[in-house]
């Protein structure tokens, strides 16, 4: 049965008739990656923020299921989007075969892929999947892509057709915070997969390096839950929130944890990866906040310095909010001439 989330905590199977224009959000997903949640409060913030009149509807069910309901109800002035994050490409083929479906149904209204990166892979598989796409994203006229680092946005202006805009991860709208923690721990993130380029040898350096801090071995995966429902999101990423705030630095290879090290303050060194997501994202937006630096360097009296000097930096205040006005303009000029129609 197809649910949708109205403001969060009301659940309904029939969208609601009510003559309010609809913000459709699709690809809303209970996975316990507190990124991803962190996302989803995000999306929800900016439209309630910067778009009031509009009523914003989750949609967690299967697209195949919630199409025809929101065909048989859809208005000249709702809005199609689908949720940010970094499942545009061939890794995560579930994501992007439903993104493909909603794109390439509501032609009509303005859709939005909110802030993504890209990836498609140099294999045979990844040049189908890029052809998949294309064909879909090419069918809608009104699709906005909207890239979250630099090499996305080149990446999705070669590959498709459709405007692409360019603004910061969606996260970073979230506020800053400041739970005046104690900071006595060091939290260690580093992907146990073929994504990280730090060698266990560096894994080994930084451990020895922030011994003196007690150590924890993480990620932004909440153990706590098997599931993270709209009704609990809110007080589990205040609880992420709270792990970050106890930490005198993170050393990470992770996007997800420089996230959190931002709106927590929290002194961080920043690892690359295999895909660079983090690297772009640090230089294209990142590199004026002080208490987080990024290196690939491997050798220890270079990490060294950087670490200290980490440790001895100050939150300061930050505002990423105008670097969204591109997708501000974008849904208020269709706003405007739709709500102008009626």
């Amino acid at each position: 049965m197809a649910n949708f989330y109205i403001n969060r905590t009301l659940i309904v199977d029939e969208l609601p008739i009510d003559g309010r224009p609809k913000f459709y959000m699709f690809g809303i997903n209970n996975y316990t990656n507190m990124y991803d949640q962190a996302i989803v409060l995000a999306e929800m913030m900016y439209i309630e923020n910067e778009f009031p009149d509009y009523e914003y509807v989750e949609i967690m069910s299967e697209v195949d299921e919630v199409i025809p309901i929101i065909k048989k109800n859809l208005q000249p002035q709702d809005i199609i989007a689908f949720t940010g994050g970094s499942t545009m490409g061939n890794l995560y083929s579930k994501d992007e075969e439903a993104r493909r479906k909603v794109f390439s149904t509501f032609t009509d209204n303005l859709n939005i892929s909110f802030p993504q990166s890209i990836t498609f892979e140099n294999s045979e598989q990844g040049k189908i999947e890029k052809k998949k796409s294309q064909y879909a994203y090419n069918k809608n006229p009104n699709l906005v892509l909207v890239a979250r680092d630099s090499h996305s946005f080149y990446e999705m202006q070669s590959t498709f057709r459709n405007s692409v805009i360019f603004t910061p991860d969606i996260a970073l709208y979230l506020n800053s915070v400041s739970l005046e923690d104690i900071r006595t721990g060091a939290l260690l993130i580093l992907h146990g997969d073929t994504k990280t380029i730090v060698g266990q040898s560096i894994s080994n350096v930084v451990t020895e390096m922030i011994k003196p801090y007690p150590l924890k071995n993480d990620d932004t995966v909440f153990s706590k839950y098997k599931k993270i429902p709209p009704i609990i999101r809110q007080s589990a990423y205040e609880e992420e929130l709270k792990t970050f705030s106890q930490q005198k630095i993170v050393i990470t290879d992770s996007w997800h944890a420089m996230i959190f090290a931002v709106i927590t303050g929290t002194p961080c060194l920043l690892f690359g990866n295999n895909y660079s997501k983090g690297k772009y994202a640090y230089f294209d937006w990142l590199e004026h906040i002080s208490w987080v630096n990024y290196t690939e360097e491997d050798n220890y009296e270079y990490i060294k310095p950087l670490i200290n000097s980490l440790l001895a930096e100050k939150a300061h205040e930050y505002n990423f909010k105008r670097n969204f006005q591109q997708l501000h303009d974008t849904i208020a000029r269709y706003v405007g001439k739709n709500l102008l129609s009626l």
